[in-house]
């Protein structure tokens, strides 16, 4: 594989999740932190996936690689390492000297970062000067990325397709919330299909009864 430059410092990332980030777009060199929800991290991912670049995800051994390309990743251009183990650190460093987008699911550190501040640091100069980008997936606050450019969360789910008893889940509409240094505490938030009835991410929009989408039902669990 030979890493192609980019053209600017902003990777456009899908356009339902522009507004969640900061300038609405990836910016080359910046990390980000999505908690909870694999579908969310991969969508970030997209916009470079098909536009071209390179895309990684290590330590995400459950990954459903049918859903990835719903969501629009070229498999062709995906790298995947499932097991990185306790050399995930050496694997994504390597992988941001030739990929364009890395999500990394790290070890679970109980109460604590996923990384500390020294090691965090080291990653995030190398992103700089590579131009590449970093999505770490955690599991809350608490194991959140340090110094990210954004931290997005799904804060409310609700699932379609459920009737009185019957029937199967199609679609899934969420609120996701995103906050950044760049905003002084002002966090932003905005409601998607995540995903759709045909699978794909989208935002979701006020349509007129004929041509309404499933009501989503809330679903324990």
């Amino acid at each position: 594989m030979q890493r192609a430059a980019l053209d600017t410092r902003a990777l456009p990332t899908h356009p339902a999740l522009g507004e969640l980030l900061p300038g609405g777009a990836l910016a080359a060199g910046g990390v980000y932190a999505v908690d909870n929800s694999t579908t969310l991290a991969l969508g970030l991912l997209q916009g470079p996936s098909a536009a071209g670049s390179w895309c990684a995800v290590v330590g995400v051994p459950d990954l459903g690689v049918e859903a990835a390309a719903g969501l629009g990743l070229d498999l062709e251009r995906l790298v995947l390492v499932p097991h990185p183990g306790e050399q995930w650190l050496p694997v994504v460093s390597a992988l941001v000297d030739v990929v364009t987008v890395v999500l990394v699911k790290p070890p679970t550190r109980t109460g604590r970062a996923p990384i500390g501040d020294a090691a965090a640091s080291r990653l995030a100069a190398r992103l700089r000067q590579r131009e590449a980008v970093l999505v770490s997936l955690g599991g809350g606050p608490a194991q959140s990325w340090p110094h990210t450019d954004a931290r997005l969360t799904v804060t409310e789910s609700d699932w379609a397709g459920i009737g009185s008893g019957f029937g199967h889940l199609t679609a899934r509409q969420v609120t996701v919330s995103s906050a950044s240094r760049s905003w002084a505490g002002r966090a932003k938030s905005r409601r998607l299909w995540l995903p759709g009835p045909d699978q794909r991410l989208e935002a979701v929009v006020a349509r007129d009864d004929a041509g309404a989408r499933p009501a989503p039902r809330s679903v324990a669990g």
